[in-house]
């Protein structure tokens, strides 16, 4: 009988049919490829359309740069803060497996009304010449719908595909649990493989053929990634969905506000928890042990003979320990997620000024006339990742186990606050070329010039900095915000993990309307110019690079003061 109990998980999870999840026919590296293969794919969409936006908005859409980077900065951010929505619905009633299904529907019909604005009479931009171009309202609005649809449908999808591929390891089996960390490294990688052909082979296609064929390759891309999702589902674990979780945290909060006059027991056996000594009462999750910290919340668990007045518990003024823990380790998360701001704002600066940076650079290859398209610098971020990746998990982790002790090599909030040091070079990377490209323009006299005959390759190191920093910052991220969360609310701590780069996208844009509304006052051309030639975009870079600097002294303080969740037992 033991023997048969030891082919099944043991953390809660389920097969297609809604049994005991078999260890041997489902999960682990059998579902994975599944996984990594949508991933893969949605990237290889999300990254074919988005690398190119800001020429799109430039160029066919005849936007300024300042509207355009804000208009790209404020889409981008709202693609990272729609996962809350998707991670809500997967936690408290659809599962991750039905939301990404659903949720990637929203997405290929986004991807299609684009494909279709940017190729239909009617719908396109009017162009009189290559790249320059108008738009009419109806064109634009049919544009920025497309683009919000598909911001929605990654809501459902972003949050849920590393927590889903996590879960096809178990967490009960020290071999399976081992496995995680890999599977977040492979993740990554295959997120990069998916960008890699999107900036180097979509961004040619939609600069030399056209923006309908630039768009449609992902759009099809997306439908493949659908299609390949779908075809793995005898294979998966399924966590079954705990219910809201954001009513259990109201839940906490209202009960503790109703005893806020109660003291807190020395003894914290004496707190209210499930009589079972292993599984809790929440679907899905672990016990979790008592932390000393945040008491306050600890009155919701002090249980009172008012509490069991109408013969059953009213949840809503006794919880469990573990139901307050759950509302602690959100609260512990959040000072090492408002770290992340500062770098996702570094981050999304590839895809938005690297780009105006490059476009007054010489993008010609050698002394031939074929030119480089601007987003294809991209390419070089991208492989800085597809090489650190193996990198760090055959030299870096036995290299640094070796001093720490830890068999991860590095903690996760090690490793987030190497990626974040890194991040900084980047842009003084950034500041110091631009400094050099504008000598240049002050040299040659060549301020009405666009092309300034230094080459773009010299925008490299900038790339592949921050292809370095990802790897231990996103990575170690992703896999922080696993592990840390509890069971039940994965998807939703996977959201707010993403939301960092939405917030990045926003205080982007933020500082841009800031520095340009100081920066322009009489009649000055302002740091980000629409000839950049007359501008002072270095300074930009600069202060980036000072904004960094504050937020790695502060992760420093926030690190130190973390304290890791405890969890006990097995799910429900």
């Amino acid at each position: 009988m033991a023997e048969e109990d030891d082919n099944y998980t043991k953390d809660g999870t389920v097969d297609y049919r809604n049994n005991p999840a078999n260890r041997k026919k489902t999960g682990t590296w059998k579902a994975c490829p599944f996984i990594l293969g949508n991933e893969c794919c949605e990237r290889l969409a999300y990254y074919g359309m988005s690398s190119n936006l800001m020429l799109y908005f430039t160029n066919q859409l005849n936007q300024h740069s300042a509207t355009a980077s804000k208009n790209l900065s404020n889409w981008s951010g709202t693609c990272y803060v729609m996962p809350l929505i998707g991670a809500f619905l997967a936690d408290a009633y659809l599962g991750r497996y039905w939301t990404i299904a659903s949720f990637s529907i929203i997405y290929v019909i986004g991807m299609t009304l684009l494909t279709l604005s940017a190729s239909v009479p009617g719908l396109r931009p009017t162009c009189y010449k290559k790249d320059e171009c108008k738009a009419t309202n109806s064109q634009t609005a049919a544009c920025f719908v497309a683009l919000y649809l598909v911001a929605l449908g990654t809501g459902g999808i972003k949050p849920c595909v590393s927590s889903y591929g996590a879960d096809q390891f178990d967490d009960a089996d020290e071999v399976e649990k081992g496995h995680k960390g890999s599977f977040f490294n492979w993740f990554y990688f295959s997120i990069n493989i998916g960008a890699l052909v999107a900036s180097s082979i979509l961004v040619w296609i939609q600069v030399n053929i056209g923006w309908g064929w630039g768009f449609g390759i992902p759009a099809v891309a997306m439908a493949i990634a659908v299609a390949f999702f779908f075809s793995g589902t005898r294979l998966y674990r399924y966590q079954k969905p705990g219910g809201s979780p954001l009513t259990r945290i109201c839940q906490v909060l209202v009960a503790c506000l109703r005893k806020y006059r109660v003291v807190v027991p020395g003894d914290k056996s004496l707190l209210y928890e499930t009589a079972d000594a292993e599984s809790s009462a929440i679907v899905g999750s672990r016990k979790l042990d008592h932390t000393d910290n945040y008491r306050f919340f600890d009155k919701a668990a002090v249980e009172l003979q008012s509490d069991h007045s109408k013969g059953s518990i009213d949840p809503w003024r006794l919880c469990t320990v573990t139901q307050v823990e759950e509302l602690k380790s959100i609260i512990r998360l959040l000072p090492v997620w408002a770290t992340g701001i500062i770098f996702s704002t570094v981050y999304g600066q590839m895809g938005n000024l690297f780009f105006l940076q490059a476009e007054y650079m010489n993008a010609r290859l050698g002394n031939s006339s074929f030119k480089i398209p601007e987003a294809s610098l991209t390419i070089f971020d991208t492989l800085s990742v597809i090489f650190w990746v193996p990198v760090y998990g055959q030299f870096i982790i036995p290299m640094t186990r070796k001093f720490t002790g830890h068999k991860n090599g590095l903690t996760q909030l090690q490793r987030i606050g190497t990626g974040l040091f890194i991040s900084v070079f980047a842009m003084i990377s950034a500041a110091i070329l631009e400094v050099v490209r504008l000598r240049i323009v002050r040299r040659h006299d060549s301020y009405n010039v666009k092309e300034t005959p230094i080459s773009i390759f010299w925008q490299v190191p900038q790339y592949f900095i921050i292809g370095c920093a990802e790897v231990f910052t996103n990575i170690g991220q992703l896999e922080f915000f696993y592990e840390q969360a509890p069971d039940s609310m994965r998807s939703l701590c996977a959201a707010l993990s993403l939301t960092t780069t939405a917030l990045g996208s926003y205080v982007s844009s933020l500082l841009v309307t800031i520095v340009m509304e100081i920066t322009t006052r009489n009649g000055k051309p302002g740091w980000i110019a629409d000839n950049l030639n007359y501008g002072r975009l270095h300074y930009f870079f600069w202060l980036l690079a000072v904004l960094s600097v504050l937020n790695l002294g502060a992760f420093v303080v926030v690190a130190k003061r973390y304290t890791y969740k405890r969890a006990v037992g097995t799910p429900r």
